[in-house]
């Protein structure tokens, strides 16, 4: 892993402004990841999950490109579309959803655990029939099993490929270290490898169907601001690195062409966004002050 890289003080004010709008936005709900002193997570600081939870452009990524495969599952897409605000406030539930993974890794125990409950409560009311009559319930074990591998296949996909490579034992724990919060979540029967993931995405391939309500998705997340003005560009560029992650038979099955993806230029140009942010320290990132919570300096996941 490369060192960091010091900013000028006014660049790191700017940097670390934008990173407190993204994941704190005025007027939203503010999380204290700096209290109690000592607590730990439910997940540990040298953990793979801590190095890879902390990169806001695999994060974006690996986000986008699992609810990409979320919305490719018939019941996932109907709960996700008609009882989120998805549709007319996207980038507050892309923010809200972001800072729920904050909270499930870097977090303290206890107010980890609080959320996770407070977030099956509400899954408990959510429930209904795809437009083929399908009936599903949000914490359906299937429904709950195929939300938790998209992720962690997401974030870990998106980091290994646009940031650091990782060794195919640090891939799997990628999926392993989430399995207790996972349960907590109400998931039984997790992916804890990469291997199981994809065993599972060639199980699900029948399920698996296209949706205008995909290609809807992929529009507001290139149109939505959920990066400053000067770096939405890079926005557009990181939604169809996104698209490029997914795997090339589920692109080719939900319709995603060649044009959703990323070219060769484009790529290079994500990667080195992506090795950026790995060296760039965020101090107000919920790793940083996470790490200063357990008493680690606030480099500890940058020279590592």
């Amino acid at each position: 892993m490369s060192a960091p890289l010091p900013l000028p003080s006014f660049l790191q004010h700017g940097v670390d402004a934008a990173a407190r709008t993204m994941l704190q936005p005025p007027g939203g709900p503010v999380f204290d990841f700096i209290q109690p002193f000592g607590e730990e997570a439910l997940v540990g600081p040298d953990s793979v999950c801590w190095r890879i939870y902390k990169n806001a452009v695999s994060l974006f990524i690996g986000g986008v490109a699992a609810v990409i495969l979320e919305l490719a599952e018939p019941g996932v897409r109907t709960g996700v579309w008609e009882h989120s605000t998805f549709r007319t406030d996207p980038i507050r539930r892309m923010r809200r959803t972001g800072m729920a993974a904050m909270i499930t890794i870097y977090g303290p125990k206890s107010a980890a655990e609080a959320m996770i409950a407070g977030v099956v409560r509400m899954h408990g009311a959510v429930g209904g029939q795809t437009p083929k009559g399908r009936a599903y319930q949000a914490n359906d074990q299937d429904l709950l099993t195929w939300v938790q591998a998209t992720a962690n296949f997401g974030f870990a996909g998106a980091y290994h490929r646009y940031v650091s490579l990782l060794s195919p034992a640090d891939l799997d724990r990628a999926y392993s270290e989430p399995l207790p919060a996972s349960r907590l979540y109400g998931v039984e029967q997790a992916p804890a490898s990469h291997a199981e993931a994809l065993a599972l995405f060639g199980a699900m391939a029948d399920q698996l169907e296209p949706s205008s309500i995909i290609f809807d998705f992929l529009r507001i997340m290139r149109a939505a601001p959920a990066f400053p003005a000067p770096l939405r560009p890079l926005q557009h560029l990181m939604v169809k690195a996104a698209v490029e992650l997914v795997p090339g038979w589920v692109r080719e099955r939900l319709g995603l062409t060649a044009l959703y993806g990323l070219g060769p230029l484009e790529e290079r140009m994500v990667k080195a966004a992506g090795a950026l942010s790995d060296r760039v320290i965020l101090s107000d990132s919920p790793a940083v002050q996470s790490c200063l919570r357990l008493g680690l300096p606030a480099d500890h996941l940058y020279r590592r």
